[in-house]
């Protein structure tokens, strides 16, 4: 179940416009890799320490790679690769790339079916709201806190805090 807290922002576009209600995600905290390993072992003739061992010698690989300016495939599950962002110059003779090559990055690009196996069934469910710099544990919540009831039409009726829902 993917949590959600509503927030309400300008549009950074549009700045002259009121601000509207977005919906920003709320990470849980990573499993450890011992835990991730028991889990997907389990069941399984590979020991967790096994898989743990193949996860620490794949990444000082991929390091490597990436490194010397290679993309890296994670089987099935997608693609690491660089990115960055480059100041421009006048002139060729002007470019230094420790100068104008900014904000490096290593982005993962998840496989089509990786992605799509990901979102298939994902539930998303209203986590709070955060409005003025006070966070409310539930729409409810603020709603009661600004005086109003706790359903409003439109934010679905009597399901809990009127926004869970289900991807595609």
């Amino acid at each position: 179940m993917l949590k959600y807290k509503l927030v309400k922002k300008v549009n950074p576009l549009k700045r002259q416009d009121p601000p509207k209600w977005y919906a920003t995600p709320v990470t849980g905290e990573p499993q450890t890799t011992k835990a991730m390993t028991r889990a997907a072992t389990e069941n399984t003739t590979t020991a967790p320490i096994e898989m743990e061992a193949a996860i620490d010698l794949f990444g000082r690989y991929a390091i490597q790679q990436l490194q010397a300016g290679n993309s890296v495939r994670l089987g099935e599950l997608g693609t690491l690769r660089f990115t960055f962002k480059s100041a421009g110059v006048d002139t060729l003779d002007d470019y230094n790339p420790t100068q104008n090559i900014k904000e490096v990055r290593v982005i993962f690009t998840p496989s089509k079916t990786f992605r799509e196996q990901v979102l298939l069934g994902v539930q998303f469910t209203e986590a709070g709201v955060l409005d003025e710099k006070i966070s409310y544990a539930s729409l409810d919540d603020y709603r009661r806190a600004q005086g109003g009831s706790t359903t409003e039409p439109g934010t679905g009726g009597e399901q809990p805090g009127g926004g869970e829902g289900t991807l595609g």
